[in-house]
């Protein structure tokens, strides 16, 4: 079986295996030329996130910086954003739906390693050898979900669709659809509902309206 596939499986895996090696690479390289681009030169960025995410819906837009991992193990939605430095580290499937808005320095990460340091340093594989071996969890992030700053989403969590996750946020468990979840860890504080509507912040709203 293909370290890769491994992955896939869930299963203990060698990051240090050549075929990763060189995804990652040819990622990292390419997360650096993003990160050199101008925020105008929409179309040069757009061909280098081409190049890096595995699908990326029309109507994206990712501020930079960006630093992907694979890249290739991540699937986004239309009308995406994705704000300043926003780290995606898809050693595991990561999936973002529609119209999803992120903050600053959000984090996604599916790795996870040994809880034992002799067994983080290496382990024996099948074949006798003594490698750093790890494992990863899939993370799914559902449809006009809203992330504030600074919030890290950790190994196999899946977060429904219509969520608020509060700014500082570290989200280990899932979250049902139409929540508002926040704190540390994160944690579902109520379900959103009408009474969220700007229609009764007239404060706020101003002379704008809500399209019906």
């Amino acid at each position: 079986m293909r370290e890769e596939e491994k992955i896939r499986a869930g299963i203990l895996f060698s990051p240090a295996d050549p075929e990763l090696k060189a995804i990652k690479l040819k990622t990292h390289n390419l997360n650096v030329d993003y990160n050199s681009t101008y925020e105008d030169e929409e179309e040069k960025r757009a061909a280098i996130l081409s190049e890096i995410i595995g699908e990326f819906g029309e109507g994206g837009r990712i501020q930079g910086p960006i630093a992907f991992h694979y890249g290739k193990h991540t699937k986004i939605g239309k009308n995406f954003f994705g704000n300043f430095n926003l780290t995606i580290q898809d050693d595991a499937e990561v999936t973002i739906g529609d119209n999803c808005n992120f903050g600053p320095n959000v984090t996604i990460v599916t790795p996870v390693h040994p809880m034992l340091p002799n067994e983080r340093r290496e382990m024996l594989t099948a074949a006798g050898e003594k490698k750093h071996l790890c494992y990863a969890r899939p993370v799914h992030i559902g449809n006009d979900c809203w992330f504030g700053a600074s919030v890290t989403v950790c190994p196999g969590v899946t977060i429904g669709d219509n969520c608020v996750i509060g700014a500082g946020s570290v989200v280990t468990r899932d979250i049902p659809a139409n929540s508002f979840a926040a704190g540390v860890p994160c944690r579902v504080i109520r379900e959103l509902s009408e009474a969220d509507s700007m229609r009764h912040r007239p404060d706020i709203l101003a002379d704008n309206s809500v399209i019906e």
